[in-house]
């Protein structure tokens, strides 16, 4: 079975900004996820927090903007909505792991999919690896090459 990955906000936002940490291997990542057409399952919810972090971040509404338009462009992504099923998942996951509410939306999807959840934040690296496969960009990349 092919691989299938969920990154969360903060993957995708370092892949997109040269000056954070960990962007080279972020953006290699979805380099390598586009050149092999694997399967990215999102929440819904990743969009808005693609722009509320990239306006507040680079305080720049219309390149916030532009990167949610270019995730939606994405020919392997999917984009889940956020139902009641999934949403109990995620507060189950909240509440069990410690987790914010945003966070656990992207583990529940994870979860859900049977996806190796891609983040640079260190409460899912920390808190999920008993749950769920979780790895940085730059591990899923040297597993990648394993």
């Amino acid at each position: 079975m092919a691989q299938i990955y969920t990154a969360d906000a903060s993957a995708f936002l370092r892949a997109f900004n040269p000056r954070e940490v960990g962007h080279e291997e972020s953006r290699r990542f979805f380099e390598r996820v586009r050149e092999e057409a694997v399967p990215l399952l999102e929440p819904a919810l990743l969009l808005p927090e693609i722009a509320a972090g990239a306006a507040r971040g680079w305080d720049d509404t219309a390149l916030a903007q532009a990167l949610v338009d270019a995730i939606k462009q994405m020919p392997y992504l999917t984009l889940v909505a956020i139902d009641s099923v999934l949403a109990g998942a995620a507060a189950d996951i909240a509440a069990q792991h410690r987790l914010r509410g945003s966070d656990a939306v992207y583990a529940a999807v994870a979860l859900r999919f049977g996806a190796t959840l891609v983040t640079l934040d260190r409460e899912h690296l920390t808190r999920l690896n008993t749950l769920l496969p979780v790895r940085t960009p730059a591990q899923a990349l040297a597993e990648w090459r394993a």
